[in-house]
């Protein structure tokens, strides 16, 4: 149990024994801070600064479930809150899966998530950083015309679950990082391009690499033209790897498989993608985001190996859903905050790297299309059928290298085909503020629809 918020741990641990006769009671307890600066032309545009607390809880009686919350930790706040989330089992409609998770004997992973100095650092300083990005952003290149944003932001979040089941649990984290968005022009055209940097610390923060990404990403559209219609290889960036992994993530959300919304329902134990594709989520990996030591019902996280070798494992359960599908909880409960109940989700999707760099990968594909930035993939993208049609911005690949840039067409192809079709997995694996690490991806045979 991380230290510095064993207050918390106590006050869920009080509220869980407060459970009456036939009844379970959980305790959801939270703090945390954060702050954003954005600056545009060398002045301070917004700072924000805030703190928050509050207590979630959930009471089970029979096959009710009644959930409240309080966005304050007085004791007086505390008991009507647990009073409603009674008054709401009583009103809520029979299920029989409901229940609270029960400790299954995994330890905690050793996770020193917190930072103290991100604490200690002073609020102008964090406006200086910001100012400096802006300030480098412009410095990178002539055909920069003006930087869209530059930002910093942080959070440090503390938080406690215990249950009359026998859950205890606490953890803490911090996350901070830099952010720009860059617009490059010519006479004719404007193109933009963004860069970040995630840490838990200051000290995490690379400011050249996040301006010197906006730079890049945004000059090298600069003169894209719409390209012809074709069928070829496509490099995915990164981020938008991360993109395609967070849509899979949720496919195998046990949650999702249960409600019909997965088109990997009933598919365990088949080969679903190329042998080199092992997809796992670990929140136990300290280096990822969404790193954690608990589940958001106490549980300890563990890793989950989804698709190995390209055979699928498994589904991403919580314990309300794993007893709807006859199994055990796989530790994959999260929730946005005390002021929701858990549901089921990833918190550190990566595939296994690779042996190839970037530039072994262009080479390999010859000719082909670098995707920079999807958009649509909301409407675009079809969990059940694994249709996917989403709009795309790039660079064309002529022998093995990045040549014209092109805009103004979509990528089309289907969830199954893509992971059937990847040609190459990149050893370049880059952490991203999301649920979802990224890395090179090549994939064979997807259609391009330009003019």
């Amino acid at each position: 149990m991380s230290g510095g918020n064993s207050d918390l741990l106590e006050l869920a641990t009080r509220v869980a024994g407060w459970a009456q006769d036939g009844e379970q009671v959980e305790a959801y307890v939270a703090r945390g801070r954060e702050t954003e600066v954005r600056v545009y032309e060398g002045e301070v545009e917004s700072l924000s600064s805030a703190e928050s607390a509050g207590i979630g809880i959930r009471v089970v009686s029979g096959s009710r479930q009644g959930f409240a919350y309080a966005g304050s930790l007085d004791a007086d706040v505390v008991h009507e809150t647990l009073d409603e989330a009674r008054d709401n089992a009583g009103f809520a409609s029979p299920d029989e899966w409901v229940g609270l998770a029960g400790p299954d004997g995994v330890a905690p992973a050793d996770l020193d998530l917190w930072r103290d100095d991100l604490a200690a650092y002073p609020t102008d300083v964090k406006v200086a950083r910001a100012l400096e990005l802006e300030r480098a952003v412009r410095a990178g290149d002539s055909r920069i015309r003006a930087v869209e944003s530059a930002e910093w932001g942080d959070a440090a979040v503390e938080s406690a679950v215990a249950s009359s089941t026998g859950i205890r649990a606490s953890s803490r984290r911090t996350v901070c990082y830099l952010s720009a968005s860059a617009v490059a022009g010519s006479a004719a055209d404007t193109q933009t391009g963004s860069g970040y940097s995630v840490g838990r610390s200051p000290d995490d923060l690379d400011l050249d690499k996040a301006a010197g990404d906006a730079v890049r990403r945004a000059t090298r559209l600069l003169g894209a033209v719409k390209p012809h219609s074709a069928h070829l290889s496509v490099v995915f960036e990164p981020e938008i790897t991360a993109t395609l992994l967070a849509v899979i993530g949720g496919t195998l959300d046990g949650e999702a498989v249960l409600k019909g919304r997965s088109l990997f329902a009933d598919r365990v134990g088949e080969e679903v993608s190329v042998g080199a594709i092992t997809l796992v989520d670990d929140p136990t990996d300290p280096e990822a985001y969404g790193a954690a030591r608990f589940d958001a019902e106490g549980l300890a996280t563990r890793r989950n190996v989804l698709i190995e070798a390209g055979v699928l494992r498994e589904f991403l359960y919580n314990s309300y859903s794993a007893r709807r599908a006859g199994t055990v909880s796989t530790a994959s409960a999260v929730r946005a905050g005390f002021k929701s109940a858990p549901g089921t989700g990833a918190r550190a999707l990566t595939v296994v790297p690779g042996q190839h760099s970037p530039e072994e990968i262009l080479a390999l594909v010859g000719d082909g299309l670098f995707v920079q930035s999807v958009s649509g993939v909301h409407s675009g993208v079809n969990p059940v059928s694994g249709d996917f049609s989403v709009g795309a911005e790039g660079v064309l690949i002529r022998g093995g290298e990045l040549a014209g840039p092109v805009r103004e067409f979509t990528i089309a192809s289907t969830i199954q085909r893509m992971l059937s079709g990847v040609v190459a997995v990149g050893s370049d694996l880059e952490r991203l503020p999301s649920s979802a690490a990224g890395l090179t991806l090549a994939i064979a045979d997807v259609s391009m629809s330009g003019e």
